[in-house]
């Protein structure tokens, strides 16, 4: 059965969705850690949380709203958006995270990334892999790199990492179905991944593809807070 994760966004310090990243798309869906409470009375355990203002500032911005959620609720929070430093990490990880995602930093320095696979171990990071035309895109998805997707990976799939959180951006918040033969490419080639497939859920009959495809997770966002999806007690 696939995981389900739910989503919380941050800009200024509150919970918000976008379409495809775009800043200007902005809808407020009100209070993070009231949201966060919301998911855990509905039986989740897992929580995605990503600092917005963070990503685009490219230092953690919004980690009190981190420690709010943290404080509040037992939920295992994921959180990215803006880690670049060991500084930031370690905020992170202060604040209640249990895991964290390194997105831009492990295209621009891949070496740093390595070396806190080594701290903290690999069970504590996910790689964030955003992709749009087939490229990996970096700074709160302002700029697409060079790297390819798929050889992206590999490096850090060799240095252990196992939980994998990949958006296509072209599907991100527009509710009209994930990139499932995206996900299947990848876990083709690395069939042992925790792979967390994320953009793009509309409806329930998504989910449920995604899982019929054999993708070990999913997050999702907006599909709940328009309420496009049916989420029973987990």
């Amino acid at each position: 059965m696939i995981e389900l994760i739910p989503a919380i966004d941050i800009i200024e310090g509150k919970c918000v969705r976008l379409t495809k990243g775009d800043y200007d798309t902005k809808k407020v869906y009100g209070d993070p850690v009231e949201m966060a409470v919301r998911f855990q009375q509905l039986g989740f355990s897992r929580l995605h949380v990503v600092d917005l203002d963070g990503a685009k500032s490219r230092h953690v911005v919004n980690i009190d709203a981190l420690r709010g959620i943290t404080s509040a609720t037992d939920l295992t929070v994921d959180f990215g958006g803006g880690v670049k430093t060991d500084e930031d990490l370690e905020k992170a990880f202060a604040a209640g995270a249990g895991m964290v995602t390194a997105g831009s930093i492990a295209v621009t320095d891949p070496d740093k990334v390595l070396s806190w696979i080594g701290k903290f171990g690999a069970g504590r990071l996910i790689l964030g892999a955003d992709v749009r035309n087939g490229k990996i895109s970096i700074n709160g998805w302002k700029e697409d790199s060079q790297e390819d997707l798929i050889p992206f990976l590999k490096r850090y799939v060799d240095a252990g990492i196992r939980n994998v959180l990949c958006t296509e951006i072209s599907k991100d918040g527009t509710l009209e179905g994930p990139a499932i033969e995206l996900y299947r490419e990848i876990m083709r080639h690395y069939p042992t991944l925790h792979l967390i497939a994320s953009g793009g859920v509309g409806c329930d009959d998504d989910i449920r593809a995604l899982d019929d495809a054999g993708i070990p997770a999913v997050v999702f966002g907006k599909a709940f807070y328009e309420g496009k999806i049916t989420i029973h007690n987990q």
